[in-house]
């Protein structure tokens, strides 16, 4: 047609275009056409004779990125405005603001994008769950109070998968949790709770005693009366006095030689003393359960003295507990079980010393050793409960359901609170059946198993 360029077999113009038509691309495909380059504003590339005009070149816009001398045609190539830097690719600037966006610190519009490229980006939505969770875990309602049952929980599953060289024989595992469990508690107070005021009860003949201590000072106490078992094992004595075996005097001999006051320094001699107790008993075999420990005015033996200051270990940190209001749970029902049945073997003997000291009825019907004489039942409800039959005449008789002429029934932790003489016999919530003498003598006998 007449006024239109002529033009090649291939479509394009034969001759140059005019400066009024559009720049010529030039084809992405073509490798041996050297890439244009930019150069710094103000210096100006010398035109080269025969070839295109700057005018003629195509804009860097315009052509593909290439990367290795290969053109990158699918993934979305984002230039920084104003043109010069490099490419940047936007998955890299979204999955950036993911930890942004799990703080919920992400503009709206960046949220927006970021929730429209996890819609399609499997991995990055698996990172944005991950960081959400973490987000949960750092805003945390719960309480930091640690549980004081936590410690024994993990012992217990650490050690029924795999036991220990050296186990803790059995008749010592109550002494070893009350202590672990005190010490937990001290671990948990602030240091001027070490003396806050803690009212220590006990019974004495026919009344209930009270004494005031600080928290530092319940623990010189367990410290001095733990000392008489280290004695016996031959190791070191707190107190220096072996030769003095009742633990009151001992408390109060400690007591009186601090020049000041206790303080929580003492927790550090104290625990480590039962570790080295729990240590040597351990080593020791089985026949050290047979040691006996001298109490002064009476004895025990190596196993049933480290239950009776498992005993005191835990009556004296609910003393503590509630001194500083923090909560405490009495032992578990296998180790309670342990200390009521303690409580129950020391009746015979404390009823016929109480009888000897006037402050019992008369025995009705003596026997001979082992015989079975006049019986109380004595039933313990509850966690650690059980059944237990009193001689009520004689400590070398045997208790038996044919002879039993009483019954007392209560709850195991409050019969622990009767024998610690935390609870009077006048207050214990005992259900009694039978000769009212016997249930009397045996409440009573039960109080006068605490001490200081």
């Amino acid at each position: 047609m007449n006024g239109t360029p002529e033009t090649t077999a291939t479509g394009r113009p034969a001759h140059p275009t005019t400066p009024d038509e559009p720049p010529v691309r030039q084809d992405p495909a073509v490798r041996d056409e050297p890439a244009v380059r930019e150069e710094p504003a103000g210096r100006e590339e010398p035109a080269v004779r025969g070839g295109p005009t700057a005018q003629d070149e195509p804009s860097v816009r315009d052509r593909p990125a290439q990367q290795d001398g290969f053109a990158v045609r699918d993934e979305p190539v984002v230039g920084p405005e104003g043109g010069g830097g490099g490419v940047v690719d936007p998955h890299r600037i979204l999955k950036s603001l993911l930890g942004a966006w799990a703080l919920a610190a992400c503009s709206p519009e960046e949220t927006l994008a970021v929730e429209e490229h996890l819609t399609d980006c499997g991995s990055c939505a698996e990172e944005a769950v991950r960081l959400r969770d973490a987000v949960g875990l750092l805003q945390t309602e719960r309480g930091l109070d640690l549980d004081p049952q936590l410690r024994s929980r993990v012992l217990a599953t650490c050690l029924s998968r795999r036991p220990p060289r050296v186990p803790v024989p059995a008749w010592a595992q109550p002494y070893d949790t009350e202590t672990a469990r005190l010490d937990a508690l001290l671990s948990d107070i602030d240091p001027g709770e070490w003396h806050a005021p803690v009212q220590l009860r006990w019974f004495e003949e026919e009344r209930q005693v009270r004494r005031k201590a600080t928290v530092a000072s319940v623990i010189g106490h367990l410290m001095t009366v733990d000392g008489l078992v280290a004695a016996a094992l031959g190791l070191d004595d707190p107190l220096d006095a072996a030769g003095d075996g009742d633990p009151t005097s001992r408390t109060e001999t400690y007591w009186l030689s601090a020049r000041q006051p206790p303080t929580l320094t003492v927790r550090g001699p104290w625990r480590e003393q039962s570790h080295t107790l729990l240590r040597t008993v351990s080593f020791a075999g089985g026949g050290a359960a047979e040691l006996d420990v001298s109490y002064g005015a009476f004895t025990l033996p190596l196993e049933d003295a480290l239950l009776e200051r498992a005993f005191e270990c835990w009556v004296h940190a609910d003393d503590i507990a509630r001194a500083v209001d923090y909560p405490y749970e009495p032992p578990t029902g296998a180790h309670l079980h342990k200390l009521i049945d303690l409580a129950a073997r020391l009746l015979p003997g404390t009823l016929a010393a109480r009888r000897r000291a006037g402050l019992a009825a008369p025995a009705q019907s003596l026997v001979t050793a082992g015989s079975p004489g006049r019986t109380l039942h004595l039933e313990v409800e509850g966690p650690g409960g059980g059944d237990w039959w009193i001689p009520l005449d004689s400590p070398a008789a045997v208790g038996s359901a044919d002879r039993k002429v009483a019954h007392i029934a209560l709850d195991g932790v409050e019969f622990c609170q009767l024998a610690a003489g935390h609870v009077s016999p006048q207050e214990a919530a005992a259900g009694q059946l039978g000769d009212r003498a016997a249930v009397r003598d045996v409440l009573f006998a039960a109080a006068s198993l605490s001490r200081l």
